[in-house]
């Protein structure tokens, strides 16, 4: 990483000074403000060598804000198990020392977790109490099992890698994909969100493989007694869900129940909103991030309301049939026309995909959201707001 690694040192060390100087109360407050800050202004010093400078991205310090990203959700974890008092900030006592030596006793376990080398590579978001778990007790009776999770994931992502070479051929490029003037490009929409999709999955597997074989992925119980790997990939759900709420809260789960309990649990005005904003913040506030994540909390929210209003006429067997894959088709194509739009970074392109055919399928959910919003008061279908 050479220098770019001082940008996650400035990160950890920061982090956990501000924490110990704010106290439980105040902890998230300051520690989210300053690891936000932080993250901000160096994807800010990314966008200038990108756009001001016209330089390539350097694949190191593309890194490194990756890197910060997984910081700010360790920090941001460990920030509210202290507030939530699941964490004590004290050190033991000693009779010899001084302020600084207390300090580093108190600070130094946090450290630990916040530096743990497969947490930094990737994988789930691992709690500071499983961490703690981890290191009193590393897995060593479970090895064979690890082994084996270990394994199948990491032929996973062989097989998945593999899989999305195969998807290139077929995923048409972006400008041609834009520029599309009729609906024959339906097939190569799908292609290209797939393709996408491969690559996160193959990524996550990966992950997960390099943080199942670290000891850090057994779900234990209250007697230390396995039952469980923690996992972030599943896609049989992603693939075959025919709803854009579940498919949300299976998109990268440990990074999902981090943006409820963070943000939605906590804001008091329209949440999922407010979730889908701090996601694209988080994520860098690209034009196309900013307009993907804003459209994914629209689509969820119409979701809600269209399955609700629809599901009581689809009892029958055919009719449920007809519903569901009609709704996974929907479904789909919507991901799909999200996901390209993320992973736009001009905006001139950006602007060129709202107007070309593939904003039909949003576009569907827009109407009816407006058309079902009417009588959300008093229709006894109206959905009660779930977590994104």
């Amino acid at each position: 990483m050479r220098r770019y690694a001082l940008l996650v040192l400035i990160s950890v060390f920061g982090s956990v000074a501000v924490i110990h100087s704010a106290g439980p109360q105040q902890a998230l407050k300051w520690a989210f403000s300053f690891q936000m800050t932080w993250q901000t202004l160096c994807h800010v010093g990314l966008y200038y060598k990108e756009y001001h400078q016209q330089e390539p991205a350097c694949i190191r310090f593309s890194m490194a804000l990756s890197v910060l990203m997984l910081m700010t959700q360790r920090v941001t974890s460990l920030a509210l198990d202290i507030q939530e008092r699941k964490v004590w900030m004290g050190a033991p006592r000693i009779s010899k020392g001084g302020p600084l030596r207390r300090y580093l006793l108190r600070a130094l376990p946090f450290y630990s977790y916040l530096l743990s080398f497969p947490t930094l590579l990737g994988g789930p978001l691992c709690s500071f109490y499983r961490f703690q778990t981890w290191i009193k007790n590393p897995g060593v009776p479970y090895r064979k099992h690890l082994f084996w999770a270990a394994t199948q994931r990491g032929l996973g992502a062989l097989i998945l890698a593999l899989l999305k070479n195969i998807v290139r051929g077929y995923a048409c490029p972006l400008d041609d994909l834009i520029g599309c003037s009729d609906f024959g490009c339906i097939p190569a929409l799908w292609a290209s969100a797939l393709f996408f999709r491969l690559a996160y999955y193959s990524h996550w597997m990966l992950d997960e493989c390099v943080f199942i074989a670290a000891g850090l992925g057994l779900e234990l119980d209250c007697d230390q007694y396995i039952h469980g790997v923690l996992l972030d990939t599943d896609i049989w759900t992603l693939e075959t869900t025919n709803r854009i709420s579940v498919f949300t809260r299976s998109w990268n789960r440990s990074t999902a129940q981090w943006l409820r309990r963070l943000i939605f649990q906590r804001c008091h005005s329209h949440p999922l909103l407010a979730t889908f904003a701090f996601s694209a913040w988080w994520h860098g506030l690209y034009p196309g991030q900013l307009f993907g994540f804003l459209l994914w909390a629209v689509m969820v929210e119409a979701d809600y309301r269209i399955h609700r209003f629809f599901q009581p006429f689809a009892e029958s067997q055919p009719r449920r049939l007809v519903y569901q894959t009609l709704t996974w088709c929907q479904t789909q194509l919507t991901v799909a026309y999200i996901m390209l739009a993320i992973e736009m970074r001009s905006p001139a392109v950006l602007w060129q995909l709202c107007f070309s055919y593939n904003s039909f399928f949003p576009l569907i959910y827009v109407v009816l959201l407006l058309v079902l919003g009417k009588g959300r008061a008093s229709s006894p279908f109206a959905p009660q707001v779930s977590h994104p």
